[in-house]
């Protein structure tokens, strides 16, 4: 099920309505259940399939509880990451390493009979797997005691507000918010319903209408040299920001309104002055992740300066072969670890540039700069991502070199929906830079404000939602990992 789907307008009212109304002992039940309504909408098979990793991972629990010492955990926690990352591997990068495999094999002359498998991706796998593995792998740290109530359990993995795409929760801030009771509050629901409403926005007045113009050009690349390849370049970077934030919004704040706090997902990516800052501020669920399973665990920064910048390099080739099963997207992750491990090399340089221009004595424009540097790099790294295959991302990054190049195509969007999109970003940045500057969230400010000042905006938002939206059901675009 779509939160931009009418089945979402009438699922969600009538399961926030049953769960204020069921006494407090029968809300689990009535969560897992929706929750399960939730996923199963796409196919029953992805139902089964969550279910099944839930009850093992579940199962894995109670056999650590068992066991009083890491070393007599290790073999269920073995037991798990193979179980997980085996499903993971199976279903993403099957028919990706088989294609990879034959192709190597056959430029050094040894062609091999591997045959690739008819697979379809279940829909969040990424998401749930490594929200049930951060379960199991904090369980075999002794960092929280296993989870006894299978369904409590269940629901810990198939919350419907994050299922498909995250914030990817862990069980420490999650699992005890199912045993608290909930009361009715109206200013927390109507919190939510605003964050919603924004995340709605987001989605379909900015991501949906980018989108339009994205698809014109990168589906036809040879006929858009120059600016419009740039232009679709960055209204994908934007059209990613908007539709994974706005999902992020949604989720957070459809989780608020039933009594629920997950974990701010974003925090403004495209103001960061560096790229250590900006993936401190983009999908934070998944780079925190990465963090304490990945990067920590091989040493992180406490083995020598070479070490440390390896495995950065290494956690974003991971983190580029997570957002795709495609070359183009290890190289994009890769060449993200590579801005950061430069910005670290020349941090010293930077800072006695900023010295010998002056920089140093004007922080804003200083900050500008850096912004805008930062955001133009990732943008450049967005335009490998964004191509079909290394072959077609050289073409197109040509293609936008080619500045001299006269485009052959149709105008990719018309001059309306151009200027809706452009007057949206507008107001976004604007959105962006108040709380930047304030460091709050606009949303808790204005909750605080009087009635006359809060029902215009909320009007505003609603009625330019409903005039602007493009409503064609478009998935969001981080359900493809």
């Amino acid at each position: 099920m779509l939160f931009n789907s009418l089945q979402f307008v009438v699922f969600f009212p009538t399961v926030v309505l049953l769960f204020f109304l069921l006494p407090h002992r029968f809300r689990w039940l009535l969560l897992l259940a929706a929750s399960y309504v939730f996923y199963g909408a796409w196919k029953v098979e992805f139902l089964l399939l969550l279910i099944g990793s839930s009850v093992f991972d579940w199962l894995i629990g109670l056999g650590m509880s068992r066991q009083s010492t890491r070393q007599g955990r290790r073999p269920w926690l073995i037991a798990s990451l193979v179980c997980q990352l085996g499903l993971l591997g199976f279903f993403k990068y099957y028919n990706f390493f088989v294609e990879s495999g034959v192709e190597f094999f056959a430029s050094i002359g040894m062609p091999v009979d591997w045959h690739t498998l008819s697979i379809v991706l279940p829909v969040g796998i990424s998401f749930y797997t490594f929200q049930s593995l951060s379960y199991t792998i904090d369980l075999y740290r002794g960092l929280y005691p296993a989870e006894r109530h299978a369904g409590i359990f269940g629901l810990y993995v198939a919350f419907f507000p994050q299922l498909v795409a995250g914030p990817i929760e862990r069980a420490q801030h999650l699992l005890p918010q199912f045993r608290k009771v909930q009361h009715w509050d109206w200013h927390r629901i109507r919190w939510g319903l605003l964050q919603m409403l924004v995340g709605f926005w987001k989605k379909l007045v900015l991501a949906d209408r980018l989108s339009l113009y994205v698809k014109e050009v990168y589906s036809s690349p040879d006929s858009y040299p120059g600016v419009p390849m740039w232009t679709a370049t960055y209204f994908f970077a934007l059209q990613v920001y908007c539709d994974f934030g706005g999902y992020s919004d949604i989720a957070i704040g459809s989780a608020r309104v039933l009594g629920f706090d997950l974990m701010t997902n974003f925090r403004r990516p495209y103001l960061a002055d560096s790229f250590k800052a900006f993936w401190d501020r983009w999908h934070i669920s998944l780079t925190t992740w990465f963090r304490d399973y990945v990067y920590f665990p091989a040493g992180g920064s406490r083995k020598g300066t070479l070490r440390t910048y390896l495995n950065i390099l290494g956690l974003f080739t991971l983190c580029g072969l997570w957002h795709g099963a495609r070359w183009n997207c290890v190289l994009w992750g890769t060449a993200n670890g590579v801005y950061l491990v430069a910005g670290q090399v020349t941090g010293d340089l930077q800072r006695r540039f900023s010295q010998v221009t002056g920089l140093v004595k004007l922080p804003l424009v200083r900050k500008v700069f850096n912004v805008l540097l930062t955001f133009h790099l990732f943008v450049l790294s967005l335009m490998i991502w964004r191509s079909g295959s290394l072959p077609e991302a050289g073409f197109n990054i040509r293609q936008a070199f080619a500045l001299g190049g006269e485009a052959t195509g149709k105008p990719p969007i018309a001059p309306f929906e151009l200027g809706i999109a452009l007057l949206g970003l507008l107001a976004l940045l604007v959105y962006e830079i108040f709380q930047e500057r304030h460091d709050s969230e606009l949303l808790a400010e204005l909750e605080a404000r009087p009635a006359w000042v809060r029902w215009p905006v909320y009007y505003a938002l609603g009625f330019s939602l409903l005039l602007f939206g493009v409503f064609e059901l478009k998935e969001f675009v981080y359900f493809q990992f």
